[in-house]
């Protein structure tokens, strides 16, 4: 699959760097950690699973709130064009 500008939007590599950063995060975390619409973490979530830059996992400790950590082979091969799109979106933080 290819990855397109239009198919991730910035929000979306927001979190995914924060979740790169901080390691296996639920959504409300994500939200209130990096003060973020939860509603934008829920939609960057979903493109991010769908090109399989995230896996999500069960939270053992409490089973409403999985949590999404990153594909370290996926994010790996689509380092270049991750980068590109952050360098298009004039990205600074990077954590990955």
């Amino acid at each position: 699959m290819n990855l397109m500008t239009s198919d991730l939007p910035k929000s979306a590599l927001v979190v995914l760097d924060h979740i790169t950063a901080e390691g296996p995060l639920a959504p409300r975390e994500i939200s209130n950690r990096f003060n973020l619409p939860l509603r934008t973490v829920s939609f960057a979530l979903k493109k991010l699973m769908n090109l399989n830059l995230l896996f999500k996992t069960p939270n053992l400790m409490d089973m409403r709130k999985p949590q999404y950590r990153t594909n370290s082979e996926r994010v790996r091969e689509m380092h270049e064009v991750i980068d590109l799109l952050r360098a298009q979106m004039n990205i600074q933080f990077r954590a990955i």
